[in-house]
């Protein structure tokens, strides 16, 4: 290989002191909150795009099929996928080229949606289009998470590595709050006709153009990460999990608890709520949105606590919390607004031990040269398995007659994450392998 090969195919990662923590910050936090505004954004709109591309009392049996395991299943089954490929070109190519990526297929995945033909128009065809797009949109979201966890803690200075992580889940929230607000928006001043004609497409084309700018923003970040110049120097699809297999479960371990309390807390709640009380929908909804902002604001100070004080106590803190106060939280609610902001507000101190810093902590577990692959697998993975099902969980044990149950099931799985926890070596003030 020629010297000028090897600039071409290899990435070199600006010094540490040359890279500004601010622009880091935002390319990855920017591109994360337009990932998950467009992947909320289905799930808020997704009756008004059910009655255009899913019509009911269609012949073909197709349809509902379709219907059932598209707008339920494929995104989420395609989010271990989207974090083993996007993980390994993270660490073949470098994090920027896989950020790259990921906006840019989560931009045409949004802008698909956004132009799905109906079912009127085109038949079976529409189903198909936006399957395709759910895949897309899951194959995104989960190499998003793989490679902007990894720029996001490799970005931040000595001392800082809990509080750059923390901005995983502020830039997380603030895409769901825009999903929630823009989708509300349009629900107020729109006529139902013109929601079902056209105007559910809108937040898709917005988030088209959003994949743009954060596009153009993840452009100007610095490299973090030095990818190998070599063919035979790449790490292989599989070499974190072959390699390295304790530390995959150990992603499991510390992830099974979390992503369950998170989906519960910050996504069902408000129906579960519904579903178990007779809380007004509205304020279900409303209670769900200040809860979310609380959220957001509580990362930044997770994170910094555990950059002083360690990883382990943050986590201990979430996984005893929910352990012991899962069942009387979810049991005192009463079908009143206060009591579902209080119980909300309440779960989400408790989260804030685990979503804080869990970018840190994945990061820490990996050598850096299999990092991002080694994160994204197994942790999009056991968020399909219990992140994403948990409105199922829930949903199901009130049709059994044991509504009782699910928050058992939470208080269970969190007391499996906090053995891990109490396991887990302190890792807060190591170097991080390079």
């Amino acid at each position: 290989m020629t010297q000028h090969d090897e600039q071409v195919t290899t990435t070199v990662p600006a010094p540490a002191h040359e890279r500004r923590p601010v622009r880091q910050l935002l390319a990855a936090s920017v591109g994360n909150a337009v990932e998950w505004y467009d992947w909320y954004a289905y799930t808020f709109l997704a009756t008004y795009i059910a009655g255009q591309v899913f019509p009911k009392g269609s012949g073909n049996s197709l349809v509902p099929l379709l219907s059932t395991f598209a707008v339920f299943a494929v995104g989420f089954f395609m989010r271990p996928v989207g974090g083993l490929l996007m993980g390994a070109v993270a660490d073949r190519r470098g994090r920027r080229a896989a950020l790259t990526v990921t906006i840019l297929l989560m931009g045409g995945s949004s802008l698909l949606v956004g132009l799905t033909p109906t079912y009127a128009s085109v038949g079976v065809l529409a189903p198909v289009v936006l399957v395709a797009a759910r895949l897309l949109q899951g194959l995104s979201v989960g190499g998003e998470f793989a490679a902007s966890t990894t720029f996001l803690v490799e970005s931040a200075g000595p001392g800082r590595r809990g509080l750059f992580s923390s901005f995983q889940y502020v830039s997380t929230s603030a895409g769901q709050l825009a999903a929630s607000g823009i989708a509300a928006l349009l629900v107020a001043t729109l006529t139902e006709g013109q929601m079902d004609g056209w105007g559910w497409r809108l937040p898709f084309l917005i988030g088209a153009v959003l994949s743009l700018v954060g596009f153009w923003i993840r452009q100007g970040a610095h490299e973090t990460h030095e990818a190998p110049a070599g063919q035979g120097d790449r790490p292989g699809l599989f070499d974190a999990l072959r390699h390295h297999p304790r530390q995959s479960l150990l992603i499991c371990g510390i992830t099974a608890g979390g992503t369950l309390a998170y989906y519960t807390w910050t996504s069902y709640l408000p129906t579960y709520a519904e579903l178990n009380t007779d809380i007004d929908k509205s304020q279900a909804l409303l209670a769900g949105t200040i809860s979310l902002a609380f959220f957001a604001l509580l990362q930044p100070l997770g994170g910094l606590l555990s950059d002083r004080f360690g990883r382990r106590p943050p986590l201990l803190f979430f996984g005893i919390g929910f352990t012991v106060l899962s069942v009387p939280l979810l049991k005192s609610l009463t079908g009143s607004f206060t009591s579902l902001l209080l119980v909300q507000c309440a779960g989400m101190v408790l989260l804030t031990g685990f979503t804080s810093i869990s970018a840190a902590v994945n990061a820490e577990v990996f050598p850096a040269r299999v990092r991002a692959a080694g994160i994204g697998f197994p942790y999009s993975l056991t968020v399909a398995l219990f992140g994403g099902t948990a409105p199922y969980m829930g949903t199901l044990f009130k049709e059994i007659g044991s509504p009782g149950l699910f928050p058992v099931y939470v208080a269970v799985l969190c007391v499996v994450s906090s053995f891990v926890y109490l396991r887990l070596p302190e890792t807060a003030h190591r170097p991080l392998e390079r």
